[in-house]
């Protein structure tokens, strides 16, 4: 007997994620049979429609239906789970339970008592011993779902989606191995291998077993094979094409475009054609363009099948049938294609394409899925209406293979040239719509912000309608007809000509009050002169240069809070990011003031992090600004799609008290295009002088969901490590362009939390200790207030409160330490600090230069010292400033090459690499060479050592070449440091090259100066010294070797 259970749908599902969503799926059990459903992303009332055949040999046997939580980087959560009793079952009428809503129950002490509802349908199906020994034989084979053929009919189709699926692969899960048979079952099959006919019947069950367990654990792959052998799926047509939109666009409201899929967009385009015009163009039975795309790709027997509801109505399909013209690598093949509308609400449009090849080699291991969406576009200039079209692509593998990399890239540059061909052919038939000349939603929405025009005298009388203007034009108005009435007196007392005193208390009193008025009258017009002229002097200036733009619009306020008795305030806003500052202009006396205004900042090569917003009252130009509130807007906590139009609360005394908040519209767009991920890659591996692997969409993907981040976060590197608290906890630290985190699940304990590198004040190494593995410990301190959500994290905190992180143990430390150094650097430091360091480097340089020339004095006065004397005094004078080293000669010889081509040596080119790979420099790489000063370059080089350090550690080294003065020639020198190996922070490595022309023109005279500068003392002084020196003297002359040989062949 077999127990058929078919999953179709959940309801109220808890929300166990952070995101307020759960990724659901459902595991069926019974004894040792396991099924899983697929996984739906971020829903709470998840449809999965699938079905699953469990063989049941004890009534005894209890189904477990279990809902579960996916989650990537720790073990799934908990939802709920139903049991059923197999005997229940078998009692029931029919042998069936039919259809029914069943309540997930929790775990005995979770705190979430509601659970939701699961849609099961579960019943037992019955058949003949002849099929039973057949389907018993595909087991045997290794098939994990068996289905009889006459039950066939009872079976809904598996492909079915959602429309807000992510696609996303899923591996098939290991089945349960088959249960031991009885004799008499061996016996049979045994007999049953002798039929042929019989055996053919097993291979067709056993392949459409296989298909359909394939569709169940593969659900974004449709069912094209079954299609294709027999229809099985109870399909009926429902009228015509435009009928059937009809009734998608009722089912489809308010259900979301499915993502992308993760092999690449292949094809996005605007066109001036509507969204629902765009996809009867496309796919309507009498659309042409499949025909001529055909012809131009030189495809036979095109045969297109009508569009059918299928599964009760609920998918539409259509399959299409053709045989691929032959290439130079594989003949003609025939090709399967079944197109699914996953989504048709009128507006939007989405169609999975899923093509089988099983003709082609290794053709039954995977599908081809193309993913049409279609959206409606903004209104163009012209009063058209637009449609975006983007085509996606992906390689369904249903069985893992070798080949699976050449199978990939083989079939994405197909995919490339094939829709190339599609794009042409639909330019033919409709206009793509120019980019620029499409208002975006950013746009749209700024448009509709415009100042109110304010004339000043308006202005004016708001702010002049005072008790203090009115008394003092009152008191001065009095003062003056009283002047034109009364007569002058006499002069008496202390009074002379021009100047008349007060003659009573009285007058005295007068004076001063008129005084007072006065001044303050100044000062308001003072201040309305000043807030005149910043009015509005940021509004509108547009931002300079490419890269993230960030554009904020400011509303309104409300509530704002007030500093003076009047009841009201002069409030402005002033915007921080990245260093940089924009203001808003000043209203006056309002606590709801409206402003309208649109600030952009520089272009910035990171996308930022946090914006800060004060808020402050204005009260003249030479007083203190009062701070009425202020606020943050985390771009990584937030995604910016939830930005576009939000109100901000105020903190701080005043405004919490008040309840003060601004309306903001913020937009943050990339303008370099879609290499600014690579571009971002290319220039930290400069600093980090090491090449940075750019991660797949799946691991950026899954990172952001591990930590909750936007989806313009990517990682850039990740390492295994340790974070020291009370006990040392092993996990990983995530580096990304604006966040470093951390994650750890140990024993079911887990640990995960983040900063930004702003939040970073400094970062100093400890020394290594035997908990570290003999490894520097990497101290992270933080800006006072700052990291408060990972204080959970954090070793100890010093006096100030600031919180110190401690990561010790790296696999890989010096490349690690490189790694964050130069992210923390490229975002934490202010534009002072940054500036300070040019300075001190500037300041370096100037004493250098200083150096050099005393120690070009100091040769000039040592005329009798010998040349080897000499050469030591360069030494002391040399590029790198080195002048305790003692160096000696490890190489000299009188190569038959030019000295160009031995400079090629030190070119950064292939000739260097190879060089360095034969001569033990394992991952050898080199930055550019640099300008430092006149006639000087630098660069950095990184590699693991397999010769000077028997523990083969890592080397960073820094070059500096310059030309010879006298002859044609070039002095190089190179400072190397060791990581990795015992001792390393006891020396470093100086190595000076000179290379000159021959002066029998035999070539070029190379002789190569080693030196170790000690800066500990230690035992095994010369112990290492010796291996070093044995070392280097097989490196170079391996290394100028293959440049002879290079140059030999070259002639």
């Amino acid at each position: 007997m077999k127990l058929l259970v078919r999953v179709i749908e959940a309801r109220n599902i808890p929300a166990m994620d952070q995101n307020g969503y759960s990724d659901p799926y459902v595991k069926a059990k019974i004894g040792k049979q396991k099924f899983k459903t697929k996984v739906v992303k971020k829903c709470l009332n998840p449809m999965w429609c699938e079905e699953f055949c469990f063989k049941v040999e004890d009534l005894k046997d209890v189904l477990r239906v279990y809902v579960l939580d996916e989650d990537k980087f720790r073990k799934d959560d908990f939802v709920g789970i139903v049991k059923f009793p197999v005997s229940q079952v078998f009692d029931a009428e029919g042998q069936s339970l039919g259809t029914s809503w069943y309540s997930l129950k929790p775990k005995k002490k979770s705190k979430i008592k509601e659970c939701g509802e699961i849609l099961l349908t579960i019943c037992f199906s019955h058949s003949n011993s002849s099929m039973d020994m057949q389907s018993l034989e595909s087991n045997v084979s290794g098939n994990s779902l068996d289905i009889p053929q006459s039950d066939f009919s009872q079976v809904r189709s598996l492909s079915s989606q959602p429309s807000s699926i992510k696609f996303e692969e899923v591996a098939p899960p290991k089945e349960e191995k088959s249960q031991k048979h009885t004799f008499a079952e061996k016996i049979a099959n045994i007999f049953n291998k002798s039929s042929d006919a019989t055996n053919k019947n097993v291979d067709a069950i056993s392949r459409t077993s296989t298909k359909v367990i394939d569709m169940s654990e593969v659900p974004e792959t449709a069912n094209t094979e079954v299609h294709a052998e027999k229809s099985v799926q109870p399909s009926s047509s429902s009228g015509s094409y435009e009928e059937m939109m009809k009734t998608m666009e009722n089912r489809d409201q308010g259900t979301e475009m499915p993502n992308i899929l993760p092999g690449g967009v292949v094809l996005d385009q605007h066109y001036a054609i509507a969204s629902s015009e765009m996809n009867c163009l496309l796919f309507s039975p009498d659309s042409t363009i499949i025909k001529s795309l055909a012809d131009v790709q030189k495809t036979t027997e095109l045969q297109i099948g009508p569009w059918k509801f299928e599964n009760g109505g609920e998918t539409l399909k259509r399959v299409i049938t053709c045989v691929k013209a032959a290439t130079k690598i594989v003949k003609a093949l025939k090709a399967t294609e079944e197109q699914t509308y996953l989504k048709a609400d009128g507006k939007g449009f989405a169609v999975l394409s899923s093509v089988s090849t099983p003709d082609a080699p290794y053709g039954g291991c995977f599908k081809t899925e193309v993913l049409y969406c279609i959206t409606a576009g903004p209104e163009l200039p012209s009063g058209e209406q637009s449609s975006q079209l983007v085509v996606s692509w992906r390689m369904n593998f249903i069985q893992s293979t070798m080949m699976k990399g050449m199978i990939q890239n083989g079939a994405k540059q197909g995919i490339r040239d094939s829709f190339e061909q599609f794009a042409t052919l639909l330019a033919e038939r409709v206009n793509p719509a120019d980019v620029k000349d499409i208002v975006t939603e950013k746009e749209q929405a700024l448009a509709s912000l415009q100042g109110e025009p304010q004339s000043d005298w308006k202005l004016a009388f708001q702010y002049f309608c005072n008790l203090t203007f009115i008394s003092t034009v009152l008191i001065g108005s009095y003062v003056l007809v009283h002047l034109c009435l009364a007569a002058p007196n006499k002069m008496q007392g202390l009074e002379f000509v021009g100047l008349d005193l007060p003659d009573s208390i009285g007058e005295l009193i007068v004076s001063g009050v008129l005084v007072l008025q006065g001044e303050r009258l100044l000062a308001l017009i003072s201040r309305f002169m000043q807030a005149r002229v910043q009015k509005g002097s940021d509004h509108g200036i547009k931002a300079q240069g490419d890269g993230w733009l960030l554009t904020v619009a400011l509303l309104e306020g409300n509530n704002m809070a007030t500093v003076d008795s009047t009841g009201l305030s002069d409030p402005y806003v002033v915007f921080s990011c990245n260093g940089k500052t924009r203001s808003s202009s000043i209203r006056f006396q309002t606590s709801d003031p409206q402003w309208n205004e649109i600030f952009e900042f520089d272009a910035m090569d990171e996308p930022p992090s946090v914006l800060d917003v004060d808020v402050y009252d204005f009260d003249g130009p030479f007083d203190e600004a009062k701070s009425l509130g202020h606020g943050e807007i985390n771009f990584v906590k937030t995604n910016i799609s939830e930005l576009a139009d939000v109100w901000v609360p105020l903190q701080g005394k005043l405004a919490q008290a008040c309840q003060s908040k601004l309306h903001l519209r913020i937009f943050l767009n990339d303008t370099r295009g879609s290499n600014v991920v690579k571009q971002y890659l290319c220039k930290m591996e400069k600093e980090v002088g090491k090449k940075i692997k750019l991660r797949s969409p799946q691991t950026n993907s899954a990172f952001q969901k591990l930590f909750h981040l936007p989806p313009e976060e990517f990682l850039i590197n990740d390492f295994t490590c340790q974070l020291k608290r009370k006990l040392p906890l092993q996990g990983r630290l995530f580096l990304s362009a604006r966040i470093i985190g951390f994650h750890s699940d140990l024993f079911g304990r887990k640990t995960r939390f983040f900063f930004l590198w702003e939040d970073i004040e400094n970062i100093h190494l400890d020394p290594p200790t035997l908990s570290s593995m003999v490894s520097p410990i990497i101290v992270m301190t933080l800006r006072l207030g700052r990291g408060v959500d990972a204080k959970h994290g954090a070793k100890t905190h010093d006096a100030e409160g600031r919180l110190k992180f401690h990561f010790q143990s790296f696999v890989s430390f010096s490349v690690a330490h490189r790694t964050i150094m130069a992210l923390w650097k490229a975002k934490s430091l202010t534009p002072e600090q940054k500036v300070r360091i040019a300075e001190q480097e500037a300041g370096d340089k100037d004493l250098q230069i200083l150096e050099d020339e005393v120690s070009s004095k100091c040769q000039q006065v040592s005329e009798d010292e010998s040349d080897a004397k000499d050469l030591q005094s360069e030494e002391n004078g040399s590029l790198f400033g080195f002048g305790d080293v003692g160096m000696s000669v490890i190489y000299c010889s009188v190569l038959s090459v030019p000295v160009n081509s031995v400079m090629e040596l030190f070119g950064g080119n292939e000739l260097e690499q190879t060089a360095m790979e034969i001569a033990g420099c394992l991952n050898y790489s080199s930055s550019p060479w640099e300008s430092e000063k006149a006639d000087v370059y630098e660069r950095q080089i990184y590699f693991r050592s397999k010769q000077i350090s028997h523990y083969k550690g890592e080397v960073t080294s820094t070059q500096q070449k310059s030309r010879l003065s006298e002859n044609d020639g070039w002095v190089l020198e190179e400072v190397m440091t060791f990581h990795g190996i015992p001792l390393s922070d006891y020396f470093n490595v100086h190595l000076k090259y000179h290379i000159e022309d021959d002066p029998k023109g035999m070539g070029c005279n190379v002789q190569a100066y080693l030196g170790i500068a000690w800066l500990k003392c230690n035992k095994q002084k010369k112990r290492f010294t010796k291996n070093i020196f044995s070392n280097m003297q097989e490196r170079l002359k391996v290394m100028f070797s293959i440049v002879e040989k290079e140059y030999a062949s070259a002639k």
